[in-house]
């Protein structure tokens, strides 16, 4: 019988904080648990959260050093005695097997510094998931001269990139994001959704889950929105704002304000909705929604919400940007459109829209990959096989 591990997780947030790597954890950590380990997460503060917290059986350490809004206004410099202790008290009363990190080949020298110090003293192997990338010299030096144990990589654009800039391919591994298939099915009730929006009832309905920001391409869908209004009049825009996020550049907000005036301009305010979204609220969105679209105008790491659409059954509409190509599949189980193409977009949707069998089929074949390649037990069966070369 094979030893079951102890695994402590780092990352800089977790819900309230909501965004990909966030998400990911909540559906990572837990089955980690189910399968008999001992998991636990050091994140970020949050107001009204507790130091110190389980969810779903995952221990919950939260500490200010660990949040990243709050170290963006107080700064770096002087850091790095408060850092070690923290660090050296969570392994401490842990004692892992192995400490698994998010995104810590950014952000912070001092955390990764220190974090590799400790990993050093202790002879505990540190795992990366490197869920994005970034074109800069911190960028470069965390990745490279941290002495990573082994590299995560979500998709193989994330993977190529890390091989850009020298790193050696044999120790990156490839695990894409994983769904609660589960909570995301195309047997899910829509009608809690359409009970607390009313705006939603008997339209059809277009969800652009992601949160809103010009990366993510709101803008372009919000202008090829205007074209499937001529065609289709009854339409419904579903627009997530997200409050609470990891906003280090404090730009999200002034991105939604220019999302709302864009709106206005283009006299759509009764046909779009534009909430902030909890994660409960996530399922039943995807089953009252007709077609789901993610037009990223930057080279998206992944995209766990296109593993949402398709897990409800839904097909998407995505721009061929990053790792997006890897997962929707062109005419198989959605569309693929040219960045900032919102004439494309526009014409996608509207297909989608007019066809029930092309809507249908795409949908169908979402969910039966998602059945084979991407629930949450294949994705921790692949990282626990990872834990287990270097653990």
């Amino acid at each position: 019988m094979k030893k079951k591990l102890n695994i402590a997780h780092m990352h800089w947030g977790f819900p309230p904080i909501i965004g990909g790597v966030e998400t990911h954890l909540t559906i990572l950590l837990p089955v980690l648990v189910k399968m008999g380990h001992k998991v636990s997460l050091l994140t970020g503060s949050f107001e009204g959260a507790k130091a110190k917290d389980t969810y779903k059986g995952v221990d919950v350490y939260r500490e200010p050093i660990m949040d990243l809004n709050w170290l963006t206004k107080r700064g770096m410099n002087g850091l790095l005695e408060e850092v070690n202790s923290v660090f050296t008290e969570f392994i401490k009363k842990e004692k892992p097997d192995c400490i698994h990190v998010h995104n810590m080949h950014y952000f912070s020298k001092v955390h990764a510094r220190a974090l590799q110090q400790i990993s050093k003293q202790k002879g505990i192997p540190i795992i990366l998931t490197a869920h994005n990338v970034w074109d800069d010299n911190l960028f470069l030096d965390l990745t490279n001269n941290i002495k990573w144990s082994h590299i995560i990589a979500v998709s193989h654009f994330i993977k190529r990139e890390i091989i850009g800039i020298g790193h050696d391919h044999r120790n990156i591994t490839v695990i894409h994001h994983g769904i609660d298939q589960d909570d995301y099915s195309p047997k899910t009730d829509p009608r809690p959704a359409l009970k607390k929006y009313p705006i939603l009832r008997k339209k059809r309905i277009v969800f652009h889950p992601a949160r809103m920001g010009l990366a993510k391409g709101c803008d372009v869908t919000i202008k090829a929105f205007k074209i499937v209004k001529e065609r289709f009049p009854d339409v419904v825009l579903v627009l997530a704002g997200t409050k609470n996020i990891i906003d280090w550049t404090l730009s999200q907000q002034k991105d939604i304000a220019y999302m709302v005036s864009l709106v206005k301009f283009l006299k759509l305010e009764k046909n779009v909705l534009i909430d902030s979204y909890q994660l409960k609220d996530m399922p039943n969105l995807y089953a009252a929604s007709s077609v789901c679209v993610y037009p990223s105008t930057a080279s998206e790491p992944f995209g766990l919400t296109m593993l949402e659409a398709l897990a409800s059954g839904k097909p998407m509409v995505v721009t061929e940007a990053g790792g997006m190509p890897e997962i929707i599949k062109d005419g198989v189980n959605g569309f693929i459109v040219p960045v900032k193409d919102f004439e494309s977009l526009a014409s996608r949707i509207i297909q989608l829209l007019a066809n029930d069998d092309l809507r249908e089929r795409l949908g169908y074949t979402g969910r039966q990959i998602v059945e084979l390649q991407y629930t949450k037990q294949i994705i921790a069966e692949n990282t626990l096989r990872l834990y287990r070369k270097f653990c």
